[in-house]
This record gives C-alpha cells, structure tokens and sequence, in this order.
C-alpha cells in the first residue's frame, strides 16, 4: 500500500526529540480540555508509538523483484499523533489529525501479503515527515431510545447520546474508522501488529497509500442493530498516494449490518460486510495473455493492460465475543472475486484471522494482556496463474510460484507499565511468504513502545 523504500540505519533520537517538539508547540494551544470528565466540548489528545521489528535469514529456493528478502534485516517505524477536535454546534464533531511518521519497512514492503506491522504503510522514510492524516466532521441526530455514555478517547469526546440515532462522518478519514469494528483486534499499535487482525485482508478498502481517503459513511444505530454505509475516494494510480476525487466514477463502497447480542451473560457482536469497487484496474487474465504474447516485456504486466475500469467486489464475517472480564476471542473471514490486481491494500483474494486475548487478572497483573492469533490468506485462480507464469504484481511476486496458502502465527504480551503505557513484546511466525512453499518459513520478533496522553 506504498512505495518501495531502501533499507537505512536506525534513526537517532534527536531528529524525533526536534520533530516531537514543533509538533507539539503546533497543536498544544490549539484546543484545551474541558474540565467535566463527563463532557468534553473540545479535545487535545496524542499518540506515540515506536515498534521494532527484526528477521533472522531465512531458507528461499530463489528470489524474485518483489521477494522478501531472505537475508537478516530490521524494520521499525515511530509515528506520533494529535487527536485535535471541538463541538461547532449541537451534535457536531470536529476533528483534524496531524501527525509524524517514520520509517522503514522489510523489502520495501514487498513480499507477502500480511504485512508484519500494520504501521507501515503510514511511514515515509528515515526523515521525520509530517502530513494531515484525517480532517473530518461527525454529525450525530438523536432518536430516543434511553441514554448511552460516550467516553473520551482518540476522535471522541465524552458525552451522552441516544441508544437508537443516525450518525455522518464526512471529510477526510479512513473507512476503517466506521468499518469493521473489534474489540480485540483492530489496532496495531496496541493490539495484534500484524495487518492480517488490523482488519480482512481481503478487504481491498479504498484509500490513498497511507490508508485514508475522502467520502462519507452513515451509521443508523438501532437497538441491538447498526446499519453502516459509505463511499470512499480510492488512489489515482493503484497503490499510490495522490487521491482520485472522481467520486462518481472511482470509489469504494461498503454496507455493514452487524447485530449486539449476549452469550451467557456477556457481550458479544457479528457483523457482516460486503464492498465493491470501481476503478482503473488491469484484469490478471488480460496481464496473463499480454505476458504469453511478450515474453521478453516487462514481467509486471500489470502495467500494460491497466486500461479500463473494472468492478472488484467481496464479502466478510466478523465476529467477536466475550467471555468473562478477561477473555474474548474473534473470527475474521472474507471472500474477494480475485479477477483484477489489487487497488490499494494486500495481495489477497481470500482471508481468514482467529483468535483470542486475555488480561492478566489471574497473575495480578489485570493491566497486562496476551494475545494469539492465527491468519490465512489465499488466491483467487486468475491472480495465481498470472504469478506462476513468472509475472510480478505490485507486492508479491518471486518470478515463479509454488503455491501454498500464506499463514502466521503471532503472539504478544503487552505490559501496562504507567496509565495509558505499554511495552510490548511479540513474535510472529510465516509460512509460504507471498504463497510460495519454496521460501521460508520466516521468524519476526518485536519490540513495541505505545503511549497516550
């Protein structure tokens, strides 16, 4: 979901220290909180969070243009952002993201398709870069119902609406902000790093490079039901960052039904989502035909015949449920068609992400959570005769193909250090990278340092 970087050294911390600094006296005397820890008419919160990633060498038969490369390496990425916003009027919510990132990812981000840090594709190199991330406006309309708290978090201000009410958000933000909701996968700065529990990733969501875009989405909460829909603006390239503003000839839309429930006493949700896209795409089967009537082109033929529009579309479950205080587990599955390369997420036509956390209550340490998880992705037929005839697609490709599905294992303990601290350590284990039974298995380990204040 962005551009091939070269590997570079760790950065020093004075170039963070310096870009922490202006960022700050930036947005620091923007907004003040309001002093009702029940209302808040305004918010000035933050997030920092740096994680480190290292890989040993790993067995591969041959290597391709797109191959994670099997020889030791570190990746790392730090970002640092302000969650600035205020109530322009009675049921309005103003929100502007500034935010710091950098970084380095393995291979160019290249070489699988569950990215091993979901942060990645936000990071920008090894200079401090700041950019708008989201700048966007909600708008809620109560409807009765009994009353429900909102706590104060990242993008909400405390407060109190009705149970049953229709909710916009329109500007600049992510589709993962409304879509495709979890308690306890959905955040790789605090939760699971690898993007396979970030959310399906089969889910080619539009957005620019960095993972947001333009649109709106609504959400209708009624009772134990929310209905969700939205349209999104989608790259103007495929992968890239400049957004195509073409809302009525290029975009992404999702409709999201999901139902609350109770399961022996405790809380519990499904939800079940289907997108479809509209863009300029090439079809693997033209790429495919192309590269067998020119062998000696480019094998990225993807390129050459990206020429019309094409409509890519999919269907996913999730699930997750609680189980006492402590425990909940969750269950991620999707289904793509698979025809036509990817628009702007992973290389993935069918996905699939279980598993469970815990708190630390049963060793005192209620602040302390551990997780394991397991994904699995697979290719739709076209995308997989494409990459075993030697072609090369935007993240994957090894210049031949012995095809098995993608799957990982990771596991995390997360330790609450200080209020709202945590130091991570997590592992994660690959096999068949980029669906290919002639590379690895591959080994992860991480580091994690995630604060909010």
């Amino acid at each position: 979901m962005f551009l091939t970087f070269s590997r570079i050294a760790f950065p020093g911390p004075t170039a963070l220290r310096a870009s922490a600094l202006a960022f700050g006296c930036l947005a620091l005397p923007s907004f003040a909180q309001a002093a009702d820890e029940d209302y808040e008419d305004s918010t000035a919160r933050f997030q920092a969070t740096y994680i480190r990633q290292n890989k040993p060498a790993f067995n591969a038969a041959y290597s391709g243009t797109n191959s994670l490369d099997a020889s030791k390496a570190m990746s790392y990425t730090a970002t640092l952002t302000g969650y600035l916003g205020f109530r322009p009027w009675s049921g309005g919510e103003f929100y502007l993201n500034p935010e710091i990132t950098q970084g380095v990812p393995f291979s160019g981000l290249t070489g699988s398709a569950a990215f091993t840090n979901g942060e990645l594709t936000r990071t920008a190199g090894t200079k401090p870069h700041l950019y708008r991330q989201r700048i966007f406006l909600r708008q809620t309309w109560n409807l009765g119902g009994g009353d429900e708290k909102i706590e104060g978090g990242l993008n909400v201000m405390a407060g109190t609406v009705d149970k049953n009410r229709i909710v916009l958000t329109v500007g600049n933000f992510s589709t993962l902000d409304v879509f495709d909701g979890n308690r306890f996968a959905k955040d790789p700065r605090v939760q699971f790093m690898n993007a396979g529990f970030m959310t399906y990733l089969a889910y080619d969501y539009a957005a620019d490079a960095r993972g947001f875009g333009v649109g709106f989405a609504a959400e209708w909460y009624q009772d134990d039901w929310v209905y969700r829909i939205g349209r999104m603006s989608g790259p103007k390239d495929p992968n890239m960052l400049p957004t195509d503003f073409q809302l009525g000839k290029h975009y992404g839309d999702q409709i999201e039904v999901q139902h609350n429930h109770e399961l022996l006493g405790q809380p519990g949700a499904i939800r079940v989502l289907a997108w479809r896209n509209r863009a300029k795409l090439a079809r693997f089967d033209d790429a495919l035909a192309y590269r067998n009537a020119n062998p000696d082109a480019n094998p990225q033929t993807i390129f050459a015949v990206r020429t019309n529009e094409q409509i890519k579309y999919g269907v996913g479950l999730n699930i997750e449920q609680a189980f006492g205080d402590d425990l909940g587990v969750f269950l991620r599955a999707m289904k793509a068609d698979g025809r036509t390369e990817t628009l702007a997420f992973t290389e993935t036509d069918g996905s699939l992400g279980t598993g469970a956390t815990l708190k630390g209550t049963a060793w005192r340490r209620a602040q302390d959570t551990v997780g394991l998880g397991y994904v699995r992705n697979t290719l739709s037929g076209d995308r997989r005769r494409y990459l075993e005839a030697g072609g090369i697609s935007f993240f994957i490709g090894d210049g031949a193909l012995n095809y098995r599905p993608e799957q990982l294992l990771e596991a995390y303990y997360s330790i609450n250090v200080l209020k709202n601290t945590q130091v991570t350590f997590d592992a994660q284990r690959m096999w068949n990278p980029a669906y290919n039974a002639d590379r690895g298995p591959v080994n992860f380990a991480a580091l994690r340092l995630h604060t909010e204040f």
